[in-house]
Parts: C-alpha cells; sequence; structure tokens
C-alpha cells in the first residue's frame, strides 16, 4: 500500500489564483486611488511587492521543507515493506 500525497483540485487551485489575483488588484488600486503624494505612493507599491515575492518565496520554502519530509518517510515505509516481506514468523533456526 503506497500513499501518495493528496493533489489539490481545480476547484481549489482556481479559487487560490483568484483570490490572489482580487487580493493584489484591489491593493493595487487602492493605492493608485490614495489621496497622497507620489512618494508615498510609491513606498507602499514597493511594500506591496516585497510583501507578494516574500510570500512566494515563504510558500516555496514550506513546499520544500514537506516534500523533503515526505521523500524521508518514503524511504522509511520502503525499509519497513523489506523487512516485512524478508520476515519469514515460521523460520526457525537450530542452534548448533
Amino acid at each position: 500500500m503506497e500513499n501518495k500525497p493528496a493533489r489539490p483540485t481545480a476547484a481549489f487551485t482556481g479559487q487560490a489564483v483568484a483570490s490572489f489575483g482580487i487580493a493584489l488588484t484591489a491593493t493595487t488600486v487602492g493605492i493608485v486611488y490614495l489621496p497622497v503624494n507620489g512618494w508615498i505612493r510609491g513606498f507602499l507599491a514597493i511594500g506591496l511587492l516585497y510583501v507578494v515575492t516574500s510570500a512566494f518565496t515563504l510558500a516555496k520554502v514550506i513546499r520544500d521543507q514537506q516534500e523533503s519530509t515526505s521523500v524521508v518517510s518514503r524511504v522509511d515505509q520502503a525499509r519497513i515493506d523489506k523487512l516485512l516481506t524478508d520476515h519469514d514468523p515460521f523460520k526457525t533456526t537450530v542452534p548448533r
């Protein structure tokens, strides 16, 4: 029995992409129409870009950590499967 990681559905992926797009667009529009001068608007835009790129980086780091632990658990599961396959409970050893 092999444990395969659950894949996200197309609906979940679509919802995540749509949510990200709406949030990014709404925040960008808010910054554009904010009644402040260009320097403040530019600072907020750079801050938004920094938050977006660091969120992508964090998501990648979390994914990489999860994948590394799943590889280790698959190796451990393969070792257990081999031990169980090689083990014969009815085999007896005769002392010499």
